[in-house]
């Protein structure tokens, strides 16, 4: 973890009410599936985003505005300079991808499978992304991971892009040897009944991000975990399901 200042480079809409935020400068290493903390100003606590893409003295991120935190960041302009702490929690086991990953966004979940599929197809795996949306009006992205060699499959619940379903669907082609996932919980609860191996990162809200709190911790297979410190990456069967999300 590295706590440091950063310049804004880009704020720009992608979708609807979802916004690609692009920093600069003394960026430190974030392994695919780490994220970042933001201290938005006028507002006591961080906000947690994964971290979509990271090097050569950039960092990129991708939020949805939901509340007064990231309304405020939406309207902040480049040059202005945000206080940010990176490379927080564990990241995905690169070693367990196979030959063929499935990777399954959804929402703003996609962020963090970008990152990851760039690193595994750098590798030489054969990846397939999944992303998923409400509806077309907030997918992104897509053209993004095709650039990367991935083939990729376009989900959204209205139909009006893509197929029409849940990106949880993508399971039913079969073939794959592992999957990554990160998006709503409802999603990542479905996928612990998938007949393969796999990961998800944990999409939660937190106080101090470095494990200091409690906040954030959830009920798993092997006890209480903070998603902070623990996580956010977990395998699937370890988390232990509230009764209703």
């Amino acid at each position: 973890m590295t706590q440091t200042v950063l310049e804004i480079e880009h704020n720009r809409p992608l979708a609807r009410d979802t916004f690609e935020l692009a920093l600069r400068g003394e960026v430190p290493p974030c392994a695919p599936g780490q994220f970042a903390e933001i201290a938005v100003p006028g507002n006591f606590l961080r906000r947690p985003f994964s971290v979509c893409r990271s090097g050569s003295g950039s960092l990129t991120v991708i939020y949805r505005v939901s509340g007064g935190g990231t309304e405020t960041l939406s309207h902040m302009e480049p040059g202005e300079k945000l206080d940010v702490m990176a490379g927080l929690g564990n990241g995905f086991g690169l070693e367990k991808c196979g030959a063929a990953p499935l990777l399954i966004g959804g929402g703003t979940g996609v962020s963090a499978m970008y990152g990851l599929c760039r690193t595994l197809t750098q590798r030489g795996a054969r990846v397939t992304a999944a992303l998923g949306f409400a509806s077309a009006g907030d997918a992104f992205y897509a053209e993004k991971f095709a650039a990367l060699g991935a083939e990729t499959l376009l989900y959204t619940m209205d139909g009006s892009a893509g197929v029409r379903g849940a990106v949880t669907d993508a399971l039913s082609g079969g073939g794959w040897s592992y999957f990554y996932a990160c998006g709503p919980l409802p999603m990542l609860r479905t996928l612990d009944g998938a007949g393969i191996d796999g990961e998800y990162s944990m999409e939660a809200r937190m106080g101090c991000g470095f494990g200091a709190c409690m906040g954030c911790t959830i009920k798993t297979a092997n006890g209480p975990r903070r998603v902070c410190r623990d996580g956010p990456v977990f395998e699937k069967g370890e988390i232990i399901w509230p009764t209703q999300l």
